[in-house]
């Protein structure tokens, strides 16, 4: 009868006779190759009686310290690296699909074939997460910047061939009835004809509506004007059940920086000093009304509070449930 004493002694010597061989057949194991690659990008969440799914469009390296505006560029390094955001950032591309149960509403298409392999990566995602471009019925864009607007298009077709397309009218009317002026300019002309090349086929189409500022892109869904960044840049608002969550487009580039400094501005902003002010009122709102933000570029799902703390601001990202 083996006791509790032998037991342990046997496998004292048992481990020893295995670490050192002795006695016992030698065993090796295949190295495990490395996949290489990454998840599927979506995360899915509740909100009263609709389910939203955070959608990945990939992620992309920029330097962030020469991208933002009014610091200085030695500065805006030291609080990225105390922060571990040095050099390269990794920031991510992100879009929302809202089920209302009645209907599927996409916000914002992410980048599609513009800007490399590492985006792009959008309708991998929505099928990963069990739909398919066909069956969504609407397309609302935040704003029409290649990141956001990109993937309406593969090719010349429409990706989304069943939805109709809905931006903020200012919003269209600023890149699609530019006028020669602006399409000569060095930094808008490439992105004007990126926008013509990509909301081309839906208007081409009839597919495209647009909607006032601070207006209802369709029933359900409301929006606020957030201008600065592009002239008719907007939150889209969606509300079930007491439950509110505003997806703010480019509001913020990245959840650090601009929570403390929301001066900080990015070169991307059309007009720097309107974007710096509508981010203040953004942040704000947020959090005095304690809602819930989604934000295009804080690191994925980038869904989260927003809340005042001694430096200004603090992001808040909502945390993981494995089940809603």
């Amino acid at each position: 009868m083996q006791t509790r004493r032998s037991f342990l002694i046997n496998t004292a010597v048992f481990g020893a006779a295995a670490g050192t061989g002795i006695g016992l057949p030698a065993t090796s194991f295949a190295k495990a190759h490395m996949v290489g690659t990454q998840a599927a990008g979506f995360y899915r969440m509740k909100l009263g009686d609709y389910e939203i799914t955070a959608l990945s469009d990939g992620t992309v390296k920029l330097p962030m310290s020469k991208i933002y505006q009014n610091m200085a560029e030695n500065e805006i390094d030291t609080y990225l690296t105390d922060r571990f955001h040095s050099g390269a950032a990794e920031v991510s591309v992100n879009a929302y699909l809202v089920n209302t149960g009645e209907r599927l509403v996409l916000v914002d298409t992410g980048t599609g074939d513009l800007m490399g392999p590492a985006l792009g990566k959008l309708v991998s995602n929505i099928e990963a997460s069990g739909y398919k471009p066909a069956e969504i019925d609407d397309v609302i864009l935040t704003h029409i910047h290649a990141d956001h607007s990109g993937g309406l298009v593969s090719g010349d077709d429409r990706v989304y061939k069943n939805a109709i397309l809905h931006v903020n009218r200012r919003e269209a009317e600023f890149w699609l009835k530019a006028k020669a002026k602006a399409k000569a300019d060095q930094v808008l002309g490439p992105q004007i004809a990126q926008a013509e090349r990509c909301l081309g086929p839906y208007v081409d189409a009839e597919k495209l509506e647009t909607f006032d500022d601070n207006g209802a892109p369709l029933p359900g869904f409301a929006s606020v004007l957030l201008s600065g960044h592009t002239p008719g840049h907007s939150g889209i608002i969606v509300e079930s059940k007491g439950e509110k969550i505003v997806f703010w487009g480019d509001v913020a580039h990245g959840d650090v920086l601009q929570y403390d400094h929301p001066d900080v501005t990015v070169a991307f902003d059309v007009d720097q000093n309107a974007a710096a002010a509508t981010r203040a009122t953004a942040f704000a709102e947020a959090a005095d009304g304690r809602y819930l933000v989604a934000g295009a570029h804080h690191a994925f799902p980038g869904i989260g509070h927003v809340r005042r703390d001694e430096n200004n601001y603090d992001w808040v990202p909502l945390v993981y449930r494995a089940v809603y």
